[in-house]
């Protein structure tokens, strides 16, 4: 008689084929944002960041879009921001989708893909969990969803 026995495992990697390493500085996200601004992570220090890589044509992008706002409401006692870095699609379309879902978060345009490239993003959505020194802490690949976000968080709250 043959037994077969399935394993699953799950690892966490620290590194994301060559991009940034868990445990060490975040890439800077710089760039000029959807209204014009100018933006720069570094001035950030001193909070909890969710770096979200994204865009409207994306549909996962679109389904968690809500959950992101919940929760920078649900944690603004910690003092935590959500940045965007649209990727892959057009400004104007993005725009158009965060005047729809009411967004207050800054979204980084990023035309040339120099911040999805330091990232090593490999497809939409993927989202980074940055501390208050600016160590990167956990990645999400693919949509987040609350028990997601929750988990994560927690290594980078207050």
């Amino acid at each position: 008689m043959v037994t077969t026995i399935g394993v699953v495992v799950f690892v966490e990697s620290t590194r994301t084929g060559g991009g940034p390493a868990v445990g060490a500085q975040a890439p800077d996200v710089s760039g000029t944002t959807l209204d014009g601004g100018e933006f720069r992570l570094a001035d950030l220090r001193g909070h909890p960041v969710v770096v979200n890589f994204w865009g409207p044509s994306c549909v996962p992008c679109r389904e968690e879009f809500p959950l992101l706002a919940a929760k920078l409401d649900e944690h603004a006692a910690d003092g935590l921001v959500v940045v965007g870095v649209l990727t892959d699609d057009a400004p104007a379309d993005a725009e158009a989708f965060v005047a729809e879902y009411g967004a207050t978060w800054p979204t980084v345009i990023d035309p040339d893909k120099t911040i999805k490239s330091a990232y090593r993003v490999a497809y939409r959505p993927q989202t980074y969990f940055i501390d208050a020194d600016g160590i990167l802490r956990s990645i999400q690949y693919g949509e987040v969803r609350d028990e997601d976000f929750e988990r994560q968080y927690q290594r980078i709250a207050p």
